[in-house]
């Protein structure tokens, strides 16, 4: 069985990995920022110092990291991939 791919999944999690200091946007237009410690399917766990945050990702319209960020072993502004409906990894 073939999981279904999830852009934002490899996103966070490349984040994550490379504690990549983000700004988020939520869709009320607070600016939020810090380092995205965890996430699953509804929300994203942000540390900044001492103090983490839990959004919920449908609160969440933008994540822009302050650096490049490796995912899928390239830098994805280096990526010239275009994706078109689901795609599948096995």
């Amino acid at each position: 069985m073939k999981d279904s791919f999830q852009i934002h999944d490899a996103f966070l999690n490349a984040c994550r990995k490379e504690k990549q200091q983000v700004t988020v946007f939520l869709v009320n237009g607070v600016k939020l920022q810090g380092v995205v410690s965890a996430f699953d399917s509804f929300a994203v766990l942000l540390r900044r110092s001492a103090q983490t945050q839990l959004v919920y990702k449908h609160s969440i319209a933008t994540i822009v990291p302050a650096g490049s960020i490796d995912i899928f072993g390239k830098n994805i502004e280096d990526s010239a991939m275009s994706y078109e409906g689901d795609l599948q990894i096995a």
